[in-house]
């Protein structure tokens, strides 16, 4: 497996079958953990394709496995990362961390993809975890490694 991100939060890596394999840790993970499984089936019910497709969740470890939505994104306009996610509250969800990091490329449709719905509401009960510190100081946590 090829590591991708290794934090105070999560570990993701990607299987040698493209797969995403993403571990929650540290504070709140269960409830990272079960807010995002709730979403990612929520999304799916609802037929949104920009999104990774959940394949199995292990409550036990508190690990997910879902699609690779393609390559993060270095780059992107303020607005297109606005109308990104825009397009996502369509599907009745507010991702509650709308920033660059949680955009990917997949090449395969040259589809813009969203990830990482951990603090993610839906739009009709407003169910959802707090959302994530400002991120300048989310961005000094994240590069802190483990």
């Amino acid at each position: 497996m090829h590591e991708i991100k290794d934090t105070r939060r999560a570990t993701v890596r990607i299987g040698y079958d493209g797969r995403v394999h993403k571990t929650f840790r540290g504070h709140g993970a269960r409830e990272r953990f079960e807010n995002e499984v709730r979403i990612l089936k929520y999304l799916e019910g609802k037929g949104c394709d920009f999104v990774p497709r959940l394949l199995e969740a292990d409550p036990e470890n508190l690990k997910i496995v879902t699609t690779n939505c393609g390559r993060r994104v270095d780059h992107l306009g303020e607005e297109r990362i606005r109308e990104l996610y825009a397009e996502l509250e369509k599907y009745g969800v507010r991702h509650e961390d709308p920033y660059l990091r949680n955009v990917t490329y997949r090449i395969q449709d040259g589809r813009f993809c969203l990830i990482d719905f951990e603090f993610a509401t839906t739009l009709e009960d407003g169910v959802g975890l707090k959302p994530p510190p400002d991120p300048a100081k989310e961005k000094q946590m994240d590069d802190k490694p483990v």
